[in-house]
């Protein structure tokens, strides 16, 4: 049976994912706390889920390698990774923020890239955030460093954080780290289709999940008064994204961005207007 790896794998969206691709993948959850991991692979296999954990820091580069090392033992076919770790604002700060949004996304996506063939897929799940910022505010120049220079890319994102003063340098570190891995995708898209594989990047707005309540009164809620669906996604509803995008059915789709955000940005641009 071939394999499915989600980063993240324990929360709202990577669970809900799991769910779906468990039906014809074995799946590999990857998290930072091994009770989490227990938790979820015990709820799993409970539904008939063909699931196992490993514990994985994306932020370690050599963590990343032990977890696709991991995956493909016994010789199993890693098919599919949809990579749902991330933070948001209120868990960490501009620095944090920028390591495991930013370089944890460039360590999964490199380390998959090595392992990736034909009818392969990558899904990083990015957010309307990374979306709703003038473009003056995103450093796109240190975006490269990403890769060739991590510590400079961190604090280019930090530096820029505090463009908006000290409340909203979290926020604005969140949709810098998040517009970073939309423009990642696209940049890897060219490498991944030389060897058959796909990449692609998902952007949630509002979710009923943990990470979602958190931002709740933070100004989660108050995109609602401008989205067209007047409520918090559902984790199964981002679920069936990311899981469509992963599967063989798309074998056309990469190298975008897909908004799954209830009609956020619709409604703002609308409403400016």
């Amino acid at each position: 049976m071939q394999t499915a790896v989600i980063t993240g794998g324990t929360g709202g969206m990577g669970l809900a994912t799991a769910r779906i691709l468990g039906r014809d993948h074995r799946i590999v959850l990857a998290d930072l706390d091994q009770g989490r991991i227990d938790r979820a692979v015990a709820e799993l296999t409970v539904e008939g889920v063909d699931v196992a954990g490993f514990v994985c820091d994306i932020t370690d580069r050599a963590s990343v390698e032990r977890l696709f090392d991991s995956a493909a033992d016994g010789g199993h076919r890693v098919r599919a990774v949809v990579h749902t770790a991330g933070i948001s604002p209120q868990m960490g700060a501009p620095d944090r923020i920028a390591r495991i949004n930013g370089i944890g996304t460039v360590n999964v996506a490199r380390a998959f890239l090595t392992h990736a063939g034909e009818g392969d897929a990558l899904v990083n799940v990015a957010s309307v955030a990374g979306h709703g910022f003038p473009k003056v505010l995103i450093p796109f120049r240190a975006f490269p460093f990403a890769e060739t220079d991590p510590e400079r890319f961190a604090r280019a994102v930090v530096k820029r954080s505090r463009a908006l003063g000290k409340k909203l340098r979290s926020g604005l570190a969140y949709g810098i780290s998040k517009s970073f891995v939309i423009w990642y995708t696209r940049r890897l898209a060219v490498a991944f289709g030389q060897r058959g594989a796909r990449i692609v990047s998902v952007s949630p707005g509002s979710f009923d999940t943990s990470m979602g309540q958190l931002e709740k009164d933070h100004g989660a809620s108050e995109f609602l008064k401008v989205s067209a669906i007047k409520r918090f996604g559902r984790p199964e509803e981002i679920a069936a994204v990311l899981a469509f995008c992963a599967s063989d059915a798309p074998g056309y789709l990469t190298g975008t961005d897909i908004l799954v955000d209830g009609g956020t940005r619709a409604g703002q641009e609308f409403r400016k207007r």
